[in-house]
């Protein structure tokens, strides 16, 4: 028989998250009640909030699982083989071309209907 163990979240888990949704909540708050004081230190008063509440949530077993995920995405994307600059430039220089050339094309196509739609209908020269 295999048994699977699911690890959910427990009730001080939910409490820490609803915390943290609260300290955001309240953050947002004075940043917006304390309106005649400098931006620059709601700012600061706000960004202290969101770091607190971001580590309170990740105490949280699905903060830990989020944190992993994060460290596992950053690993991946180094793995990445980026373009070149030259490979960026031809790229870009194709694609700007061929919206031009099918730009033109659709207004020729414009044109000639017009130029039916006109002619069906007995308005211009």
């Amino acid at each position: 028989m295999n048994a699977r163990v699911e690890t959910g979240s427990t009730g001080l888990d939910r409490i820490k998250l609803i915390g943290a949704i609260l300290l955001l909540v309240g953050g947002i708050y004075a940043f917006y009640y304390f309106a005649a004081y400098s931006t620059l230190f709601r700012v600061l008063g706000l960004l202290v909030i969101t770091g607190l509440a971001a580590a309170l949530a990740l105490q949280t077993e699905p903060g830990r699982r989020f944190w992993l995920f994060a460290g596992e995405v950053r690993t991946e994307v180094r793995k990445v083989v980026w373009p070149t600059r030259q490979e960026t430039l031809q790229t870009t220089l194709v694609v700007v071309v061929m919206v031009l050339v099918l730009g033109i094309i659709l207004w020729l196509f414009d044109m000639v209907l017009m130029t039916i739609l006109r002619f069906l209908t007995g308005q211009g020269g």
